[in-house]
């Protein structure tokens, strides 16, 4: 994938531009906010990708990441474990916080790397999403903490070989 040069600053401002802009056409209560800052996060992220020719890479995280939530879910169904506060099944673990930390980790790592306080504020988005799951009555905080740590878990994995290059390699592509 071919690799664009955009300079530090750029990538700041389209990352705060863009939280923003999230947070102004969103409707102005906690769920739907979270639900808003669940999707920005990672579509922020992808942008960054594309910019440093890792689209592929972040892609195939991504699908491994809701996979993994979808599979768990699932294999969970009715147990104990799997119900929300709601009353409702699948709520192991919080799909909406993987998705928040996987992209705000691969801002974090893989965008903004180096600016503290632009990373804080990506970090705290992510921690808004969240909470908001956790005031809407749709996750437990544990199920939440679960979230956080497939979204994490599955940025952070295949780093010393590329998930696409692991894939063309055991498709036998190289």
């Amino acid at each position: 994938m071919k690799r664009f040069d955009v300079p530090m600053r750029w990538k700041i401002r389209a990352v705060i531009a863009a939280l923003l802009l999230t947070l102004a056409v969103s409707e102005k209560r906690i769920e739907p906010l979270g639900d808003s800052f669940q999707i920005a996060l990672p579509v922020i992220a992808l942008g960054c990708s594309v910019t440093n020719g890792k689209a592929a890479d972040f892609l195939i995280r991504y699908v491994v990441q809701w996979g993994a939530v979808h599979t768990s879910k699932a294999l969970l169904g009715d147990s104990a474990i799997n119900r929300r506060p709601n009353g409702k099944i699948h709520g192991t673990p919080s799909g909406h916080m993987a998705t928040a930390t996987f992209g705000a980790s691969n801002l974090v790592h893989e965008c903004i790397a180096g600016q503290p306080l632009v990373q804080g504020v990506v970090i705290l988005t992510a921690g808004f999403v969240g909470a908001s799951r956790i005031e809407a009555a749709q996750h437990f905080l544990w199920q939440v903490m679960l979230g956080v740590l497939v979204g994490w878990f599955a940025d952070r994995s295949f780093r010393k070989r590329s998930p696409w290059g692991w894939l063309k390699r055991l498709l036998g592509k190289n």
